[in-house]
């Protein structure tokens, strides 16, 4: 350790009370020190506050305490001398059983270097230590983390180093009981690490398809030979946390911090694959897939990160969207689901788009820029004002693909493959995805950008895919849909959660919140008056009749709702007719 190295040490203040204590030392501090907590964590662009759990925090330099002066929310200016040893202690509160923050109790402990390492301002590039230090009360607890061991006991506690404070926060630490599986992909070490699964966990097959996964993605972006010395990672840590449900998942440089209900693990003596794992394995290849697509390849506005407000993009669409594309598509490349899985999962995609009133008020691209806003602070009015920039951007890549493979000079991975190369796995922007298009096909592709990012046309997905061989059904949409409403079923009634804009609910008067208690059939209630516990009875108890009086809770006050059945609305399906080609997209 050089005398300019920025040390933490984090232990356990309080198993029960959820608290971790921090210790900092800035061996070479400025005369007035000023250090911050970042009020974001990079892969989840909402401003989420750290600096609300932080507390107790003090200062001593000379074995004196040193005033400190709290400059705003979440940054803080200590009085001290130049070039003095400075030690900062204190407390943060942990009790978010998510992937975004950092979490502590008697069974497992979790944190991200957002969530308790504060910045020292103007030593970001100095290295950086990090030492976990043991639970005495714990004495079966491990440590799994991406960052690199200096000096480390058989179960991971000890110290650790990153080359700079982007590293430092970017790679989470797991403490606990947990599984521990490894295994090699194309000559990089991997782990994977599970905490809370039940005892019928199937761990040889997790690791199995989990390597599967990553040999896939490896040669999809380094070719059949990729090996160590292509990849941006050395070694690579899955941490997984297994709850009752739950689920989710925050890409880092050289690890992935996973949540997931535990039903949805594979089990010991079940070889079906279940609908719950098949989209466990999405998760893993959409946050694996990361590793090159957005913590390498990154959005040039997030060349470096500003951790101390929003971070504005418009390009999520490409970075997120077209990673929620390749998750699946990889999924079947690997071989771990069959192209009847994987239209099953691309069809649910289209009708997520496809119902979703906010695609013709908001761009993919505006959506990008307005993440920290409106997609992650989601209300009932969400669906009918945004557009989502993962599955919008995925069909934005669907279609942009299958344009490619129509013109037979290229494909969505070729282009991928030369963004990596043209920006030297470093800060894009959509000017490099136009360039690249433009060379691999001789013609300009800013027509189809402009209409597919920067507009709320509809997307040409029915042509594009009827060319490659499928057929598009429209079904018959299921009740919700026909209403154009957002409901649960419940033994009290209907709970009505979202009215989209334009539907026959919204002609009729239903707020979010309203409970859905019972209707009289027919314009005068001719057809007799029924409690209502399930959206799907309406199509029994109203028969033909096309008219009826909703009965509504709102505020404890009952309203009485005329309602019109609008005309049967239809829902996308596709399927593969026995005669399609063989070796079309997306032929393995």
């Amino acid at each position: 350790m050089t005398q300019t190295t920025l040390h933490y040490n984090v232990e356990i203040a309080s198993l029960h009370a959820h608290l971790y204590r921090i210790s900092l030392t800035i061996p070479v501090p400025a005369a007035q020190q000023v250090v911050s907590l970042p009020v974001w964590i990079p892969g989840s662009y909402l401003v989420r506050e750290f600096a609300k759990n932080l507390q107790h925090l003090q200062a001593q330099q000379h074995g004196k305490a040193c005033a400190i002066s709290q400059q705003d929310k979440c940054t803080w200016a200590i009085n001290c001398d130049a070039d003095a040893p400075l030690s900062l202690t204190y407390e943060v509160y942990a009790l978010d059983n998510s992937v975004r923050t950092a979490w502590l109790d008697a069974s497992r402990g979790f944190f991200n270097g957002t969530s308790l390492c504060l910045r020292v301002h103007g030593q970001e590039q100095q290295t950086h230590h990090l030492q976990v230090m043991p639970v005495v009360s714990q004495a079966t607890w491990q440590v799994a983390t991406g960052l690199h061991p200096v000096k480390v006991n058989k179960q991971g506690f000890g110290t650790y180093s990153a080359a700079d404070y982007d590293e430092l926060v970017d790679c989470p630490v797991e403490m606990g009981t947990f599984w521990r599986g490894e295994f090699t992909a194309c000559g990089v070490h991997h782990q994977f690490v599970v905490a809370g699964a039940l005892p019928s966990f199937d761990t040889a097959r997790l690791l199995a398809d989990t390597q599967k996964i990553c040999e896939t993605e490896i040669q999809f972006w380094h070719g059949a030979k990729g090996s160590l010395q292509d990849t941006p990672h050395k070694r690579y840590v899955f941490m997984l946390n297994a709850v009752d449900d739950g689920f989710g998942g925050l890409e880092h440089r050289n690890s992935t911090a996973l949540i997931c209900g535990r039903r949805d693990l594979p089990r010991v003596g079940e070889p079906q694959t279940s609908e719950g794992y098949t989209t466990l394995l999405g998760l893993i290849s959409h946050e694996y897939f990361h590793t090159w697509n957005v913590k390498q390849l990154r959005p040039f506005e997030l060349a470096r990160y500003d951790y101390s407000q929003e971070n504005y993009t418009p390009l999520l669409w490409f970075f997120e969207g077209f990673t929620s594309y390749y998750d699946d598509l990889l999924l079947r490349r690997a071989g771990l689901i069959d192209d009847a899985v994987y239209f099953k999962l691309l069809n649910k995609t289209i009708n997520q788009v496809m119902q979703t009133p906010g695609r013709q008020v908001q761009t993919v691209a505006q959506s990008s820029f307005d993440a920290w806003v409106k997609y992650y602070r989601q209300d009932e009015n969400t669906p009918n004002a945004t557009v989502s920039y993962y599955t919008k951007g995925a069909l934005v890549a669907l279609c942009l693909d299958l344009t490619l493979r129509a013109s037979r000079v290229a494909t969505l991975d070729d282009v991928m493959r030369c963004l990596w190369q043209r920006c030297k796995a470093g800060p894009m922007q959509e000017a490099d995805v136009l360039t690249v298009l433009q060379e691999l096909t001789g013609r300009s592709w800013k027509k189809e950008i402009k209409a597919w990012v920067h507009s709320t046309a509809e997307l040409p997905l029915r042509a594009l895919l009827t060319a490659q061989g499928l057929k598009v059904h429209d079904d018959e949409a299921q009740m919700a849909q026909r209403l154009g409403l957002r409901a649960v079923d419940g033994a009290a009634g209907v709970q009505i959660k979202v009215v989209l804009r334009g539907g026959a609910a919204e002609r009729a008067g239903l707020v979010s919140g309203d409970e859905w208690l019972g209707l009289e059939v027919g314009a005068r209630g001719q057809g007799g008056s029924w409690r209502l516990n399930k959206l799907d009875e309406l199509k029994v108890l109203l028969g033909t009749e096309k008219k009826l009086t909703a009965w509504v809770s709102r505020d404890k006050r009952l309203l009485r709702l005329p309602l019109s059945l609008p005309p049967k609305s239809v829902t996308w399906r596709l399927s593969v007719p026995a005669d399609r080609k063989a070796g079309q997209w997306p032929a393995v």
